[in-house]
């Protein structure tokens, strides 16, 4: 009995010794692993302590395949994360990056899913090393320091999301599975660490770094002299190639020295948590800026690396000011000074090593030039740190990049919304210029088409209103809504104004489709179609069917996103004013048919189908004031503003359903013409009668 339990604990023993097996990945997620790397003979399932794929050739391993979902969740433009599948090699290199699963309706119900395969094609033989950035120009190309990837001009907030979700995941990865990309143990400035020091003072202690490189030595690293580029000035006796210092302002006892303690101070306050700053000047044949750089950009000649990863250098533009100014005692002259912001993708650790690189492109003729690169290790004295656990590295918000590329969209929109708010803040004053009022907002419903429409891409939709209550239903994140400023912008205008003009103002004015039904509309009455009334009591039952669409979509959203997604197409402004009518024919007809009958019955489309415009309306009805004048006798017996309304806004006892009113401010115009209000034309008529004297009669 004994001998029989001995065997039985030893072959528990023995199992319990024994690895746990697992099962392979599923076939498709190896099929797709086996595209991103076509010479993997292995791929292993899923690791245990973080989640990718080992993909091997043999014994060598070529790198890792991951799910972005499992490093990275953030929310496409459909408010649901975009799944991809990423290959990443050992050497941080992109092998690919295929498109496992989304909800983005400009892909599905749009353009299609091309665009957007095309468009995650470009990562294949980038790295994660590289700045990418997406460009609104055709083509992938290196430029301004980083490689520029073509974007998807119809999709813009969708392409970002996606390049900022394969650039941080990845990077995550490499943080967590790549030796040469494992983060050194972070460093931060002593902060009571200070002393007065000179110029010489802090050049001795290695707290200000030269990097002096002579025209000799220069020449020998390029190989070939500099007179063989005609650009190229003609060094004078004793001058350097390049003459750079370099020092890193955080640390207070090279910050306050260098800039003094009142602007050190200055500086600190403006700056954000994790910004660092390096203050580079230099002297020579090349300065560490060409002599055309723009104030604020990207350093384009002089960048810096650590740990493979490239550290972008961006002027802060602080030293433009008098009051800051580089003042240590001491201090020798330069041709260029700069306070530069590093950061980028790996972010900076001041106590890690770095290098100091330099390109430059020398040109022998306009055909033919010579790239040269040259490096200078930097390790900064480590005396002026403490030693704190690592942390990822703060990554700028995507949507900031956004803001900046878009930066003169942004200002014209804000310049038409501020000129538009001013209007109708002054509206009656500009209602006695009826002729310049119409004038005016023709001219706004064109910059409304052409600019907020078909440029700027500003369509509002009924599925920005889903999109924000599914978000708010699972957490809401403004950064996700802040990728589009374009959108953000209407939307937060919009949703201000609800509350004191109502509805009108958007549907009225700021609605690309709205304004081309508008100009539909002219178009039909030019060309001498007849127009069509629909019947009072119809009309009073057909304004419902637009909430019955609106509650629909809504409710659709919560239970099917797709199918939400497909349903929102009665809105036609996808094909239409996203996708300029070049679309499968279908769509393109039902579009079409909706501007062809809104030349017989005026804006058929928003007043009797449009979800967005149902929505707005219901959140129109807090408005705080009823701008728009009525007088007794309107309605009674009046009825001129009604018969003139297209939109059919006006109750026949003169009252205006504002829930329907587009804001166009005809009725204002007619209540000041004494020769359309009949209350004018009666005032007229007594005041005629009051002028005539009496007769007395004998």
């Amino acid at each position: 009995m004994a001998a029989i339990r001995a065997l039985v604990l030893l072959a528990v023993s023995m199992v319990a010794s024994v690895p746990s097996l697992q099962a392979d990945p599923s076939p498709e997620i190896q099929a797709r692993i086996q595209q991103l790397f076509p010479s993997a003979t292995h791929i292993e399932n899923k690791r245990e302590d973080y989640p990718v794929y080992p993909v091997y050739q043999l014994n060598e391993l070529l790198g890792y395949a991951f799910e972005s979902r499992d490093v990275s969740d953030f929310p496409g433009y459909s408010g649901k994360p975009i799944s991809l599948l990423i290959g990443i090699g050992v050497g941080g290199e992109f092998t690919g990056v295929k498109v496992m699963g989304h909800h983005e309706p400009v892909f599905l119900h749009g353009l299609g899913e091309a665009p957007l395969l095309e468009f995650v094609d470009q990562y294949r033989g980038l790295s994660i090393t590289d700045h990418i950035v997406v460009s609104s120009k055709a083509g992938r190309r290196t430029e301004g320091g980083g490689v520029h990837i073509d974007g998807i001009s119809s999709a813009t907030v969708s392409v970002i999301i996606i390049n900022d979700v394969v650039l941080s995941s990845a990077l995550k990865v490499a943080r967590n599975t790549l030796e040469e990309f494992a983060q050194a143990p972070s460093a931060q400035p002593k902060a009571d660490l200070y002393e007065p020091l000179t110029w010489q003072q802090m050049l001795d202690r290695g707290y200000i770094g030269r990097w002096r490189l002579s025209v000799e030595e220069a020449e020998a690293l390029i190989g070939n002299a500099l007179n063989v580029y005609p650009g190229v000035p003609k060094p004078q006796p004793d001058e350097p190639f390049t003459d750079i210092f370099f020092a890193y302002v955080n640390a207070p006892i090279i910050g306050r020295n260098l800039l003094g303690d009142e602007t050190f101070a200055r500086l600190t306050d403006s700056l954000k948590n994790g910004d660092q700053v390096l203050a580079v000047m230099s002297n020579g044949l090349f300065t560490h800026v060409p002599d055309d750089f723009r104030p604020g950009s990207l350093s384009t000649r002089l960048a810096m690396e650590q740990g493979n990863m490239t550290v972008e250098l961006r002027d802060t533009d602080w030293l433009a000011s008098q009051e800051n100014r580089l003042q240590a005692a001491g201090m020798p002259y330069f041709m260029q000074t700069h306070l530069f912001k590093m950061g980028g993708a790996g972010g900076f650790n001041p106590g890690a090593d770095a290098s100091l690189v330099m390109r430059l492109e020398l040109s022998k003729n306009h055909l033919v030039s010579d790239l040269a690169n040259f490096r200078r290790e930097v390790a900064l004295p480590q005396e002026l740190f403490e030693w704190v656990e690592v942390s990822e590295p703060l990554r700028l918000p995507a949507w900031v990049g956004v803001w900046q590329e878009r930066w003169l969209q942004v200002t014209i929109l804000m310049t038409g919304l501020a000129v538009l708010t001013v209007f109708f803040a002054c509206q009656r004053h500009f209602r006695r210029y009826p002729k310049w009022l119409h004038r005016f907002r023709w001219l706004f419903l064109f910059f409304t088409l052409l600019f907020v429409g078909f440029y700027a891409q500003g369509q509002l939709s009924v599925v920005n209103v889903t999109t924000l209550l599914l978000s708010l239903r699972d957490g809401f994140n403004i950064e996700f809504f802040l990728l589009d400023p374009v959108i953000f912008i209407l939307w937060t205008f919009t949703f201000v104004t609800l509350f004191i003009w109502g509805r009108g103002l958007f549907c009225g004015w700021l609605c690309p489709f709205g304004a081309l039904q508008e100009m539909a509309s002219w178009l039909g009455k030019t060309l001498k179609f007849r127009q069509y009334k629909i019947p009072e009591a119809w009309h009073r039952r057909l304004v419902h069917l637009k909430y019955g669409i609106l509650i629909g979509l809504v409710g659709t959203a919560f239970y099917s996103l797709s199918l939400a997604d497909q349903l929102a197409e009665v809105e036609p402004f996808k094909t239409s004013i996203t996708l300029y009518f070049w679309r499968y024919w279908p769509f393109v007809v039902y579009a079409v048919g909706l501007l062809v009958v809104g030349m017989f019955v005026h804006k058929f489309f928003c007043r009797y189908l449009c979800p967005l415009g149902a929505g707005l309306a219901m959140l129109g009805k807090l408005r705080l004031f009823s701008w728009l004048d009525r007088v007794k006798l309107c309605g009674q017996p009046c009825q001129v503003c009604k018969k003139r309304c297209e939109i059919n806004a006006i109750h026949v006892d003169g009252r205006i359903d504002y829930d329907e009113c587009i804001q166009c401010l005809e009725c204002v115009v007619i209540l000041q013409d004494d020769t359309q209000c009949v209350d004018k034309l009666v005032r007229k008529k007594r005041q005629r009668r009051e002028r005539i004297p009496a007769v007395n009669v004998a």
